[in-house]
């Protein structure tokens, strides 16, 4: 096999070095998975996405160091972005990719810039128990408790209580479940504010997380009786996204930008 495309995209961001970076891998032919297991361990970023064309769209799977995942925002938004900025796929085309999620959707928003609009499922949020001692784990006393059947949801009182977070990682790891989204009302230019800790796949704390507003947009809608909401993901390198919630999905609106761009150069089986 010829050596393959690989970029790194930060995506969520209009600024290189913030939002949350994934890798790109444009494949030619299917690979086994133990092989785009350790390429992801490899790069050694909260997702790697890897692409191969079909004869409508690609398709697209996604795997954190450890592990591969059902569904993420980030590595999908810089997966659009680099298609379109390599000439793959034309300005105005839409992004096609078919995953363990369905049909995900891709396309430019030219009059607002260099925004990228997604289309996603909503993930409902339903009230939980919660799981172990998970005050003392986050350090913070939770407000609700909720499970959308991949993540935790925790509402805790302020915005500055989840920038404040330093929840025991280990602890976390030993939840049943892919991680845990801490969640306030903000008092600043954003309406809400997260944060997403995901140890048990590798991750402690993912920089900005698409598929957590699957979840973030259909639970704060109903509380702030908005259907756009304005968020921002309050780690160390920051994201924001726009969303829109129609009927039962929801649109996660952001930017890109490409980091790096080479070759992976051993791309045996």
């Amino acid at each position: 096999m010829a050596h393959l495309t690989l970029a790194t995209v930060d995506a969520f961001t209009s600024k290189p070095f913030s939002g949350n970076p994934a890798a790109i891998c444009l494949l030619e032919q299917a690979m086994p998975e133990a092989w785009m297991q350790s390429v992801a361990a490899e790069m050694n970023l909260s997702e790697t996405a890897f692409l191969l064309a079909q004869a409508e769209g690609y398709g697209l799977r996604w795997f954190t160091p450890t592990s591969e995942v059902d569904l993420c925002g980030h590595a999908t938004l810089g997966s659009a972005h680099f298609l379109w900025e390599s000439g793959i796929l034309s300005a105005d085309q839409p992004a096609l990719f078919h995953t363990r999620s369905g049909l995900l959707t891709a396309k430019r928003l030219p009059e607002e810039g260099s925004w990228i609009e997604l289309d996603f499922p909503q993930k409902q949020v339903d009230p939980a128990e919660a799981p172990g001692d998970l005050e003392k784990i986050l350090g913070a006393k939770p407000v609700f408790i909720g499970n959308n059947k991949m993540d935790f949801l925790v509402e805790v009182e302020s915005e500055e209580t989840v920038r404040n977070l330093k929840p025991d990682f280990a602890a976390l790891a030993q939840i049943e479940a892919r991680g845990v989204i801490v969640t306030a009302r903000s008092g600043g230019e954003a309406d809400i504010v997260s944060r997403c800790f995901f140890p048990r796949v590798g991750i402690d704390e993912d920089p900005v997380t698409g598929s957590a507003h699957c979840a973030l947009g259909p639970y704060w809608a109903a509380r702030l009786g908005k259907k756009e909401l304005l968020a921002f993901q309050a780690s160390k390198r920051g994201g924001w996204m726009r969303l829109q919630l129609v009927g039962d999905r929801i649109r996660l609106i952001g930017q890109a930008v490409t980091v790096t761009r080479g070759q992976l150069l051993h791309a045996e089986r």
